[in-house]
């Protein structure tokens, strides 16, 4: 039985955010999301291994067991709590929420926890549209499509924004690129260039790092 640690959470936790994604989980791309050495990671991987919270597929992949997706889960529901009780209740921005969140999911206990979730109602999304994993019973994580999918002259319902990138979030916010808006897709600059969407009655030329960040479905 390994001991829970800060270090332990946060390679679950990217571990799950990884796999969910539809990205390779490997040494490498562990270390490149984690911003660590690579021996490192191999380090950490064995003490995950030894604790049956990881597993290999294959030679290449790394893999959760069903009690680190688990314990990930529990890490990615605290983090998503705050998130929402930060922009909430303190009016923390969207954009700055995931970094306050990753200095305080570590320290919350489980009483704080279930308080939190019960004065802000039992949310089950956090500002930028991740569901929120429940206590108990089966959580779905799934990712709807991403805007560059979307064809020209459609209307596309933000579910989801990526919150990875802290600068480009802030800039989708400026535009009015929430989850629960709707936007209209255009038209699609041709040789790459930008894909023009309608927010309200404001159009913007939008990039292809910004459209692969926001996620949801075409709607009638």
């Amino acid at each position: 039985m390994v001991t829970m640690s800060r270090a332990i959470e946060d390679y679950l936790k990217a571990i799950y955010h990884l796999a969910h994604r539809g990205e390779a989980v490997t040494t490498g791309v562990l270390a490149h999301e984690l911003g660590v050495s690579a021996p490192s990671v191999s380090a950490m991987v064995k003490r995950l291994e030894d604790g049956h919270l990881l597993d290999r597929p294959d030679s290449r992949s790394l893999r959760l067991t069903d009690s680190g997706e688990r314990a990930a889960l529990r890490v990615v529901r605290r983090h998503r709590l705050l998130e929402t009780f930060l922009a909430r209740m303190l009016d923390v921005p969207w954009d700055e929420v995931h970094a306050e969140a990753e200095l305080l999911e570590h320290a919350l206990s489980d009483r704080l926890e279930q308080r939190i979730d019960a004065a802000l109602g039992h949310p089950t999304h956090d500002p930028h549209g991740d569901p929120i994993p429940p206590r108990d019973g089966p959580h779905e994580e799934g990712w709807g499509a991403a805007l560059d999918t979307a064809p020209p002259g459609s209307r596309f319902l933000v579910e989801r924004v990526s919150d990875r990138d802290s600068a480009a979030l802030r800039y989708l916010g400026d535009l009015g690129v929430f989850p629960g808006v709707v936007v209209t897709v255009e038209e699609q600059a041709p040789f790459g260039g930008p894909r023009w969407v309608r927010v309200g009655q404001a159009r913007h030329p939008l990039g292809g790092p910004l459209t692969r960040l926001v996620h949801g479905h075409v709607v009638p």
